[in-house]
């Protein structure tokens, strides 16, 4: 079993979980971090050796002594400023090849975290990691860029996983407030409102931030040993849901809430926070319901231990339980795209997404 692993982005929402759960499993973790979101923490995050580097500039040295890396460094959210969906994604697939290039130099494992919204726009039929990816954003090509060209890499000497989550949400030290779940989660707690995006038809798959970390486990602890790129859905059949249906649940735990649709011609500074650049006339065209049966029949040990109705319950608990108010919500360090834009407005990243 290797115990010594590497978590490249391990100082945001998923990296700042991640740590905590593979050391209480007896893992020895440390990380590599550009810092873009370090700050933004909602409660005190495990304390892990972290090296301060941008992904682009790892090397061979970086990656000594360790048995397996998780990659978790990469771009999350729409272009900004004057920037080219090119300009945000491609250097991220090029450092995540070379990291993998290096990997399999070295006999490290490599985990990879795709997403289930490589498969985009979809039919109402379940799909399966055979079913045709359409991504209908930067963000989904990319996963899928990243994907091609770990299997292309892959042989009998180096097995890459990608692990497509569905989409996550949960608690964790530094928090995201821009996936779903969390931020309706959050707005019924600080204003009574849990306001949609879109018209709320599209279906997604939904993963509790614990099971996306079981699943990095799992695959660390198993030898998933192939001449080529394992791809895994990861997730629970039942919980494909509409985010209509989020939205009803989420309103039924909390007292007094009321569901509303966001006014896409507002220009209050909090709708900008949770306006989603890439839905178009109250429709969400991502609308896909993702079959999980091949990872519980191929990764041992895995089973999700949490869905929607327990994972909403309890994540509304944490929230109360920590005080979150509107000006914690508001925070913009827990918003990917408007922390990123603050950086490079305010002249700290350059267009190129480097500390200046």
């Amino acid at each position: 079993m290797s115990k010594k692993v590497l978590i490249v982005g391990s100082q945001g929402y998923l990296g700042s979980r991640l740590t905590g759960h593979l050391k209480n499993f007896g893992y020895d973790c440390h990380g590599i971090d550009t810092g873009f979101f370090k700050n933004g923490k909602l409660t005190s995050p495990d304390l892990v050796t972290t090296t301060t580097k941008d992904a682009r500039f790892i090397t061979k040295k970086d990656l000594e002594g360790f048995d397996s890396l998780i990659l978790l460094a990469g771009i999350s959210n729409d272009p900004f400023g004057k920037m080219s969906a090119e300009q945000i994604y491609n250097p991220s697939r090029d450092y995540a090849l070379n990291i993998a290039s290096m990997c399999k130099e070295m006999g490290i494992k490599l985990i990879f975290p795709s997403s289930c919204s490589v498969y985009g726009a979809a039919n109402d039929d379940y799909l399966t990691e055979k079913s045709q990816p359409n991504p209908q954003t930067p963000y989904s090509t990319n996963k899928l860029q990243v994907e091609q060209g770990l299997s292309s890499l892959a042989d009998k000497n180096f097995s890459p996983v990608a692990l497509r989550f569905g989409t996550v949400y949960g608690i964790s030290p530094r928090i995201r407030f821009d996936v779903v779940i969390n931020m309706l989660c959050g707005l019924a707690i600080v204003s009574k409102k849990i306001t949609l995006n879109s018209d709320g038809q599209a279906w997604r798959p939904h993963l509790h931030i614990y099971d996306a970390c079981e699943s990095f486990r799992c695959c660390l602890d198993s030898e998933l040993d192939s001449d080529e790129l394992t791809v895994l859905n990861v997730g629970s059949n039942e919980d494909n849901y509409k985010i209509i249906d989020i939205a009803k649940a989420i309103k039924a735990n909390v007292d007094g809430s009321e569901l509303t649709y966001l006014d896409i011609n507002s220009d209050n500074k909090d709708s900008d926070l949770i306006k989603d650049r890439k839905i178009q006339d109250g429709v969400d065209s991502r609308t896909y319901k993702v079959s999980f049966d091949k990872i519980n029949e191929t990764l041992p040990g895995f089973k999700c231990q949490w869905n929607v109705e327990k994972g909403i319950t309890n994540l509304i608990a944490e929230l109360k339980a920590i005080k979150l108010n509107k000006d914690i919500f508001n925070q913009r360090d827990f918003y990917r795209l408007q922390q990123l834009e603050f950086l490079h407005k305010s002249k700290q990243i350059d267009d190129n997404l480097f500390w200046k």
